[in-house]
């Protein structure tokens, strides 16, 4: 069998996933790249690649999709890295610029926009260095490792911080899944087991994660806390009842946009 192409998202949150892939029965027979989650959907509808992490806004883009793992990158309550950043309350923004790393946080947004919130801002698809433009009434959805910088502003101004997977949390009472490992092939049964393998031995191994991909942006200590506390990769059965609600709310919204 040729070597299976994977894409697994860059953030600290999926370092685990690759600890345990790289220490695993697999390592050479997988060529893994790392990219944002937006990228890594591309390659799999692409097909660049048989296997990715990737947002679960994507997966119906994906030919003959299906999910292959029981591990996701989810969250129950706050996630930390999913949020949106103002300058002012909810019922005074104006504007939203909308990270162009994203496709499910995006979606998210606009689900407790237009749901839960019941606000009415301009949403704007926003580009690389956007973050700076986070001021007065226009607010931004950041993801990712760089919500562990100083946004620009917070220094001088309060910044308030919603943070997206909570807001979701108190909306639904349900959990919350970001990406799942999903992939465009028929892969041998064989390969399905030990890829699950390998992911729960990273999962297991969060220490020596961090001792081979020691994080830039935080500590060692809050990195874990993070991936321990924050981080929830259980795909279990209230995950993939609130994908579901997602998912019909996704739908509500793409229609009406």
């Amino acid at each position: 069998m040729s070597k299976i192409r994977i894409s697994a998202v860059s953030y600290l949150n999926s370092l685990p996933f690759v600890y345990g892939l790289k220490h695993s029965p697999l390592a050479n027979d997988c060529d893994i790249s790392l990219d944002t989650p937006s990228v890594c959907a591309d390659k799999l509808i692409s097909g660049k690649v048989d296997i990715g992490l990737i947002p679960i806004a994507a997966i119906q883009q994906v030919p003959h999709a299906k999910i292959i793992s029981d591990y996701c990158i989810g969250s129950n309550g706050e996630v930390r890295t999913v949020c949106l950043y103002s300058e002012v309350p909810l019922d005074k923004i104006k504007t939203i610029l909308l990270d162009y790393q994203s496709r499910t946080s995006v979606l998210l947004a606009k689900i407790l926009v237009l749901e839960y919130w019941k606000i009415n801002p301009e949403f704007v698809d926003a580009k690389k260095g956007f973050e700076k433009k986070i001021k007065g009434t226009t607010a931004g959805v950041v993801i990712g490792d760089r919500t562990f910088y100083s946004i620009p502003g917070s220094l001088y101004k309060l910044i308030a911080i919603y943070d997206l997977s909570n807001q979701w949390k108190n909306f639904t009472g349900l959990p919350f899944v970001f990406a799942c490992w999903v992939t465009n092939k028929k892969l041998p049964a064989t390969f399905v087991s030990e890829f699950n393998n390998a992911l729960e031995n990273g999962l297991n191994n969060i220490d020596k994660t961090l001792k081979e991909f020691p994080p830039s942006v935080i500590s060692k200590a809050a990195a874990k806390k993070y991936l321990t506390e924050n981080i929830n990769y259980d795909f279990d059965t209230e995950k993939k009842k609130a994908m579901k609600l997602f998912n019909k709310l996704s739908q509500k919204i793409i229609l009406q946009s």
